[in-house]
């Protein structure tokens, strides 16, 4: 049965160094006992300044980076190294780094195609979360579509979406454990995200929030709210989940 836990933190610069020393941690401790360790990263402000936080540690060094596979939880469909792109920011915060100093291979940096007509690049949104499937299930144990990931990280935005799942959108109930997303109601319009299927087969999620302009949706997901209104809701690891949230993004949480 999954657990549930809340952390809260004072603030968002408190929260990021937090949850780097978490994910550190929690990669040291899954090198103890497996390899590969897979990990889920997430874009946005908090995200990416967690990874920052990485880049900073001297902890960064005490993991064996050749064992450890990055995945995303989904993409915004631009070309390759665009600045908006969560891979370009992730690379900049903390890829380049492990890349160049710190024996992560290359290949086991596993972004989301870009949009594009070149080698592993993609016409569409669909042909891109069709491609990000096909790679997923090469690295999932035998009989799974994705890998065992360790943890899976995502954020969330006021409007209580995950990774690019939004609330009253036909992404919600996409099949499969990948998908094209068009219309998006957060620049840019078309995305590549995992589906809830995808992000339920996680050993552990954590929801990481800062802000008091997310206060509202987070009390809602963690109140049981329809995942229609508030799709973090449905943000549930299979064996634990994790809402790490700053004091303002907690502040209605009951």
């Amino acid at each position: 049965m999954s657990t549930r836990l809340v952390v809260v933190h004072p603030d968002a610069a408190t929260l990021a160094r937090a949850t780097a020393a978490r994910l550190l941690t929690r990669l040291l401790d899954a090198q103890s006992v497996h390899s590969p360790v897979h990990v889920v990263l997430t874009g946005g402000t908090v995200g990416i300044r967690t990874l920052a936080e990485i880049a900073a540690s001297p902890l960064r060094g005490a993991v064996d980076w050749s064992g450890v596979h990055l995945w995303w939880g989904d993409e915004r469909f631009l070309p390759a190294g665009d600045p908006d792109r969560n891979e370009t920011q992730a690379r900049d915060a903390l890829l380049d780094l492990l890349v160049a100093e710190h024996g992560l291979p290359a290949q086991h940096v596993h972004a989301m195609p870009a949009r594009g007509d070149g080698p592993g690049e993609a016409s569409t949104p669909e042909e891109a979360a069709a491609a990000y499937a096909r790679t997923l299930a090469e690295h999932a144990p035998r009989g799974e579509h994705v890998p065992d990931f360790d943890v899976l990280l995502l954020g969330m935005g006021p409007d209580g979406h995950v990774a690019s799942l939004f609330p009253h959108h036909a992404a919600l109930e996409a099949p499969g454990f990948t998908a094209g997303v068009h219309g998006s109601p957060k620049p840019p319009p078309e995305r590549v995200t995992l589906t809830f299927a995808a992000i339920g087969a996680a050993q552990e999620v954590w929801v990481v929030a800062a802000g008091a302009e997310k206060a509202a949706q987070a009390a809602a997901a963690l109140s049981g709210g329809p995942v229609t209104h508030v799709p973090a809701v449905r943000a549930i690891g299979h064996r634990r989940t994790l809402w790490l949230l700053d004091a303002a993004a907690a502040s209605e949480h009951r």
